[in-house]
């Protein structure tokens, strides 16, 4: 029986990565992947690109109205879905993903991020949480040398805890990845 996975960690932590490489590896063997991208994450057009420059070509961008499982069931033979950004999608494209692993036996592996600079849980990783089969934290480090938790956004290079809950590419606004102390001593609130 085919699982849906969430496989999530804060900003840096080679989700986008892991993504491509997973896509390699299961076409390596002949098996037909569809790599799915949120419209929302509007960085590198359609692709999905990873900070080393690796970079694939998203096979479903999804707007809001988009119904996944319709979306990937008319691709056919599908093996694997992997999806990127994942925390972009509503709950119901979460359960429309649940649907392909369970009713249609395709294997569904989604990284994202847990929570926004304000740890604020994002709809479609709320979702993950409730129902993936499997859960993975992907691990990335503060620049003080411990564990990063926490995502943070940066105006102009100064760090702000205020403001809309997705903002990408806008000006000078840049987001890194901070460990609890650090998420702290720069101002965040728990």
């Amino acid at each position: 029986m085919a699982k849906l996975h969430f496989k999530y960690g804060a900003m840096n932590s080679g989700k986008s990565d892991t993504l491509i490489k997973t896509a390699y590896n299961y076409e390596e063997r002949g098996l037909k992947v569809a790599v799915v991208k949120p419209a929302t994450d509007t960085k590198h057009d359609t692709d999905v690109t990873a900070r080393a420059g690796y970079s694939r070509k998203a096979d479903i961008l999804v707007t809001p109205d988009t119904n996944l499982e319709k979306a990937v069931l008319a691709l056919h033979d599908t093996a694997c879905v992997l999806v990127d950004e994942a925390q972009f999608l509503s709950p119901e494209q979460i359960s429309q993903l649940f649907r392909l692993a369970k009713q249609h036996d395709i294997s569904v592996i989604c990284y994202g991020l847990r929570a926004d600079f304000q740890t604020k849980l994002f709809p479609g990783s709320e979702r993950l949480f409730e129902v993936a089969d499997n859960i993975e934290k992907l691990p990335t480090m503060c620049f003080c040398g411990s564990q990063a938790e926490f995502n943070t956004r940066k105006v102009d290079g100064k760090y702000v805890f205020t403001g809309d809950q997705v903002v990408i590419e806008k000006g000078d606004v840049t987001y890194d990845s901070l460990c609890g102390r650090c998420y702290v001593r720069e101002g965040g609130t728990i």
